[in-house]
């Protein structure tokens, strides 16, 4: 056989063979994924000129060493390098972390060295180390070339060293400078224990620690992380202390701003599974810090914050992450802020929302854990620091005891979304509007009352005892009320606007007409929704209210009922059946477009579904359309509330206190003052009221 013959058959025999079934692998399995949590981590923030990395003798660069203490103990471990706000590549020539029981050199992708782009952050390889829970792990790196543009953490509370040249292995490098501030460190992670998660409490510089002696790793968070511990169900948890301090919700100051950071600083963190949310007392302090604020100013900061509140949440249940809020803590008799009044109220007004808005999956109540009971505006004394804003190391031990840990082992349901909620209340009794012939004032309220009683709806009436004098059954209207057992408020005793009555004559009105209301009456409602044409008349009427204890029934809600009543007393007594249909249609139609508008201003406004108060009045035709009334808004998702229920939502406070700055909220004023554009549904069929009839 020739050569090229032996060539050409042991080809064909290759090609054959290549082309023959094999018998088939099995697929080799994926590599396990190792679930990682994060046993401590810190919040970065770019590094001022002051904060940043200490200059140093040499020409070799720096070594940077950093000791952390972690909460949860594990037998591997690695560590995030961040250079967030870098501007230019971070060189790391190489890197070693250690223990009080051993050390280890890090890895990044098999190799020594790294470069954490401008921006990025870069893991280290996993490596077994163990560190034991509530131990503390060195980290240590040489830098070739300091950073002109640092990322890191300037309230450490821990002392870190930076020396000269590449000192990584030396075990007490020579010429060193000691400096209380952490660099380009953002997370130690171990491998988690089954169930395990880490906790993140992002806030200000309450949780990152203000105050605490340096070294002693007595933040809050670090009791916490100690309660955990104990626990036997919660021992593998790990704590993240995200805190800034001087940080905002909505406005960037020391670091970004909260809403800008929370997916780094949270959801970005390996094993978050609860966020323990507690910031805005930087927000309510510097709105005045420097000047007054206009009560619009005041408001309008408290929809940003809570508004910001709602972000959140969406963002952390987006990646089933729990949310917890933690109530904000006194501060009034702090000599930087200097509260006042108003922001009490506004901080009383953010932490209602806090409590009773189901933004949040649970609450913490720090403001009740450290408030001073005798002055609850106040911390008291013994959680004081001495700046009547920061705690002392009693108050952060509070703090962290008045975090229920059954917040974290206790699954919680599937939070429904808040149904629209409505507070009727009823004005101008005993009179109102046309009386149709052979009807009786009393009548009315009694037919409005069953349809009340027979629905279970809870109402608030509002009387004027000097209109309707002149009514042989105005007396007995009332009576019929008040026999049905519903609350009655105080509408001025002649039902005078503001303006016309003046301040002096206002208290009058107010006082007489409280004879006939009764003393224990607090709730006032402003005769025609005026508070006044000058905000001289509207705060002298509310220094009177607050005065007198009462509290202001706003409206944010009318289908203008009142518009109805004459229509109907006119097309009745003519037996116009058609007209009649045709106002019962247009009633309806107006019923559903004020909700509809109403609830679409109040998610444009707050963010979510605030309490109506509903504007009504005992009239005819208010009697003859209340079940279907009734029914129309439980058709459209409404439950029915009282109007004690509804004006707990903080939006209500400056109707709550008239000792607050007015005006009373009012959807559609805010809605204009804000310059937001709601779409109007129109009543339909159209119909002119003031010609039906006539």
């Amino acid at each position: 056989m020739r050569f090229g013959q032996a060539i050409v058959i042991a080809s064909t025999w290759a090609m054959l063979c290549a082309a023959a079934p094999r018998p088939a692998r099995a697929p080799a399995p994926p590599p396990a994924r190792t679930a990682w949590i994060a046993t401590w981590g810190t919040a970065q923030l770019p590094l001022e000129e002051k904060d940043a990395l200490p200059a140093v003798r040499g020409d070799d660069g720096v070594t940077v060493r950093q000791t952390v203490r972690v909460s949860a103990a594990g037998k591997v471990l690695r560590v995030r390098l961040s250079n967030a706000f870098g501007d230019q590549p971070l060189d790391v020539s190489r890197a070693r972390v250690s223990t009080a029981g051993g050390a280890a050199r890090l890895s990044f992708a098999g190799r020594a060295a790294t470069v954490v782009a401008a921006g990025a952050s870069v893991y280290s390889d996993p490596v077994p180390l163990a560190v034991a829970a509530g131990g503390d792990l060195t980290i240590t790196f040489h830098l070739p070339r300091a950073p002109v543009r640092g990322t890191g953490h300037p309230g450490a509370r821990s002392t870190s060293t930076v020396a000269p040249g590449d000192q990584v292995e030396a075990a007490a490098p020579t010429g060193a400078i000691r400096v209380p501030r952490w660099f380009h460190i953002a997370d130690v992670e171990v491998q988690a224990a089954p169930g395990a998660g880490t906790i993140v409490a992002i806030g200000d510089s309450i949780t990152d620690g203000y105050g605490v002696a340096p070294d002693s790793n007595t933040r809050w968070t670090d009791v916490f992380a100690a309660r955990l511990r104990a626990s036997t169900a919660l021992a593998g948890w790990g704590v993240v202390n995200a805190g800034i301090g001087g940080n905002r919700v909505t406005l960037d100051g020391a670091g970004p701003n909260l809403l800008a950071r929370f997916d780094r600083d949270v959801i970005a963190r390996s094993g978050a599974k609860v966020a323990i949310v507690m910031e805005g007392v930087n927000d309510l302090g510097t709105l005045t810090r420097e000047r007054p604020a206009t009560p619009a100013q005041h408001a309008a900061l408290v929809r940003r914050i809570t508004a910001g509140y709602v972000e959140l949440a969406a963002r952390a249940r987006a990646h089933g992450i729990r949310i917890v809020g933690g109530t904000i803590t006194p501060f009034v008799g702090n000599d930087y802020y200097h509260a006042d009044a108003s922001n009490e109220a506004d901080r009383q007004a953010v932490n209602a929302f806090i409590r009773t808005s189901g933004t949040f999956d649970a609450v913490v109540d720090f403001d009740r854990a450290l408030r001073d009971p005798a002055r609850p505006d106040r911390l008291a004394a013994a959680y004081d620091s001495g700046d009547s804003l920061h705690p002392s190391a009693a108050g952060y031990a509070a703090m962290a005891a008045a975090v229920p840990l059954d917040l974290i082992a206790r699954p919680l349901p599937a939070a429904a979304p808040p149904a629209p909620s409505l507070a009727m209340t009823f004005d101008d009794i005993p009179v109102h509007g046309d009386l149709p012939a052979g009807d009786t004032r009393a009548g009315i309220v009694r037919r409005i009352v069953a349809a009340l009683k027979a629905g279970g709806v809870p109402a608030h009436g509002f009387l004027n005892a000097g209109v309707g004098a002149g009514e042989a059954d105005a007396a007995a209207a009332t009576a019929a009320w008040r026999a049905s057992g519903l609350p009655i408020g105080n509408h001025g005793y002649r039902h005078r606007r503001l303006d016309d009555a003046g301040a002096d004559g206002f208290r009058d009105e107010l006082v007489r007409n409280e004879g006939a209301v009764g003393a224990g009456a607090k709730w006032f409602r402003y005769p025609y929704l005026s508070e006044g044409a000058t905000p001289a008349l509207r705060d002298a009427a509310r220094g009177v209210l607050a005065q007198r204890g009462y509290r202001i029934a706003a409206v944010t809600a009318s289908f203008a009922d009142y518009d109805y009543n004459g229509p109907y007393a006119r097309c009745l007594a003519k037996r116009d059946t058609d007209s009649i249909a045709a106002l019962e249609r247009h009633w309806l139609a107006a019923v559903r477009a004020d909700a509809t508008t109403q609830r679409a201003r109040a998610h444009a406004l707050f963010g979510r579904e605030v309490p109506l108060v509903l504007l009504m009045h005992v009239g005819a035709f208010d009697a003859r359309m209340m079940p279907r009334t009734i029914a129309l808004y439980r058709d459209m998702g409404f439950r029915f509330v009282s109007l004690e229920q509804a004006q707990a939502d903080p939006v209500y406070a400056a109707a709550n206190d008239p000792a607050m700055p007015g005006p009373s909220p009012s959807f559609d004023r805010l809605a204009a003052e804000a310059g937001i554009a709601v779409p109007v549904p129109a009543a339909s069929p159209s119909l002119d009221l003031r010609k039906l009839c006539s």
